[in-house]
């Protein structure tokens, strides 16, 4: 991966949840998953730069897309998108997008023929929210409208990540293995989609500040309530039966990934390990939202880091005692 070490530290900066599930994934596969780990993060980036009109970003977007898709050679100029970073890693995620690519240049056919294609689906599904929420604010509160309209925004941003994954690692690491391919990929997808539902759930108070509801108006209005209802904690007790209702089916979604997991020959000890992880923290993310006033912007609700380091020690510990191991996730 370009810069070795200083990529490695890249990583790490970006996201903190992620890189654990990196640091544990099999040498075989880690480089290709951290480098469309590392795209998908330039993308998402370049697209949450709120400072740079939506027109800009949508222009840096499709530039970007077609770098990767090696449909132009076109120099990209995200300079001003990289000096409004806050966060100095975001900052050089853009400065850095060339070497990026490049390295994506140098992989396999294969391999590059597989972040292709989930880059391709993860940008347009940005572009698609650049465009949904455009002049969107606090005031003026734009919802997605039915529940295939959630159903699709979560397969473009992570349902098709879970079937990247498993194309992936069932290329390098079990390819002989017997397996439902097709319900494999089809828990793949309900896993991937039940993770960001969870990022979704607990991102409500600050998304609705931007303007933003990814909870549909049409299941909204079922329940007498409107989006902007959801802007004011004192009636979380009147919302939390129609959020319970996105709790359980993220936390269904979760198990499906927990059947997934242990659908994998149990000889993949990292990749089990690393999938254990997202799961086990977002089984408590969902027991911290359903504890406290999931409207309240001031309730940053988080996984502690050393919540994480707990989960994976003890699942690491549990793994040789197949019966402990499953019952991880209670």
């Amino acid at each position: 991966m370009p810069g070795g070490n200083q990529t490695d530290s890249l990583l790490r900066d970006v996201s903190r949840s992620f890189y654990q599930t990196l640091r544990v994934l099999p040498g075989a596969v880690r480089p290709q998953i951290g480098l469309a780990y590392l795209l998908a993060r330039t993308t998402d980036t370049i697209a949450d730069t709120g400072i740079v009109s939506a027109e800009k970003r949508l222009h840096a977007l499709e530039q970007f897309r077609q770098r990767i898709l090696e449909t132009s050679n076109e120099p990209l100029e995200l300079g001003s998108l990289a000096e409004h970073q806050g966060s100095p890693a975001e900052r050089l995620l853009l400065e850095r997008c060339e070497e990026t690519l490049q390295e994506l240049s140098r992989t396999t056919p294969f391999d590059q023929k597989l972040i292709q294609e989930v880059l391709d689906i993860i940008t347009s599904g940005q572009e698609l929210d650049l465009r949904r929420f455009a002049g969107a604010s606090a005031q003026q509160l734009t919802a997605l409208r039915t529940e295939a309209e959630l159903d699709d925004y979560t397969y473009r941003v992570a349902g098709c990540v879970g079937e990247f994954w498993t194309k992936i690692c069932r290329a390098h690491l079990f390819p002989t293995a017997s397996l439902d391919e097709a319900k494999l990929l089809q828990q793949a997808v309900c896993f991937g989609k039940g993770l960001q539902l969870v990022n979704i759930l607990r991102d409500l108070p600050r998304d609705l500040r931007q303007g933003r509801c990814y909870l549909p108006s049409d299941s909204l209005t079922a329940r007498a309530l409107r989006p902007s209802d959801l802007l004011d904690p004192a009636r979380e007790p009147e919302v939390r039966p129609f959020y319970a209702v996105y709790l359980d089916r993220a936390e269904a979604s979760l198990r499906t990934g927990w059947v997934y997991t242990n659908s994998l020959p149990r000889s993949c000890v990292r990749l089990r390990l690393a999938c254990a992880l997202p799961i086990l923290i977002g089984i408590e993310t969902l027991r911290l939202l359903r504890a406290g006033n999931f409207l309240d912007p001031a309730q940053r609700i988080k996984v502690s880091r050393k919540q994480v380091g707990r989960m994976i020690r003890r699942s690491v510990l549990l793994y040789p005692f197949d019966s402990a191991w499953k019952g991880l996730i209670q």
